[in-house]
């Protein structure tokens, strides 16, 4: 138990350092963004300030590389530091968390449709949407779809961490094939097919069933 709080305590401690570093890489990237022509101002080709102005940029965008770079860490080590801490809690159990993720996942494709889906007329029926209703929805939808992707990207992260420490297996259909035998929900079962993200398993009856690959709690493949 001791060890784990300090597991937990070095592992927030190091999130907090990555949350540092990611504001401070984001401050850098606009101030390097500041410093740069206003109104996008072209380079003047042969002029003096040509190098000036080159190099401005070339700085611009190596501190935002590193401002998303120091943002993918942060994510990454407050998911772990979240991950430690929520051991017993029901909604970081492997399971939920690869749910969450095929859900949010599916909330995401469903807002990106949105943006370019068919706009219906009384008169016509159903018409393509014009670049005008295009751009109009991608602004509207942008905050939503940011959210989502953070949150995609946050759970992600949580996975990740439970494979690495092993509480989660991380079985997929390239890990997955016919004949293995998998544990799942205690049981043992036979693998029949195995799908894009489920799995189906012999009954002992004449039909299969089908379960999710984040349910396999362990696979014993024939010799």
């Amino acid at each position: 138990m001791e060890r784990q709080a300090d597991r937990v305590d070095a592992l927030a401690a190091k999130a907090e350092r990555k949350t540092s570093a990611d504001d401070a890489a984001w401050a850098n990237a606009q101030a390097a963004h500041d410093r740069l022509p206003e109104g996008g101002e072209p380079i003047k080709v042969g002029h003096h300030s040509e190098g000036r102005h080159r190099g401005a940029i070339a700085r611009a965008d190596n501190a935002m590389r590193k401002s998303v770079e120091a943002s993918a860490d942060a994510t990454t080590a407050q998911a772990r530091a979240d991950a430690a801490t929520h051991t017993t809690d029901a909604r970081y159990s492997p399971v939920t968390v690869a749910n969450r993720i095929e859900t949010l996942g599916a909330e995401l494709r469903k807002l990106e449709r949105r943006i370019t889906a068919q706009c219906y007329d009384d008169t016509r029926g159903y018409l393509d949407a014009t670049a005008e209703q295009i751009q109009a929805r991608a602004k509207r939808l942008a905050p939503h779809l940011d959210e989502k992707r953070d949150q995609i990207a946050y759970w992600e992260a949580v996975r990740a961490a439970q494979v690495a420490s092993g509480k989660a297996t991380g079985y997929d259909r390239s890990t997955v094939t016919k004949g293995d035998r998998v544990k799942i929900r205690g049981q043992w079962r036979e693998v029949v097919r195995a799908n894009v993200k489920t799995v189906s398993v012999t009954t002992g009856y004449t039909w299969t069933d089908t379960a999710p690959y984040a349910e396999i709690q362990q696979l014993v493949r024939p010799e």
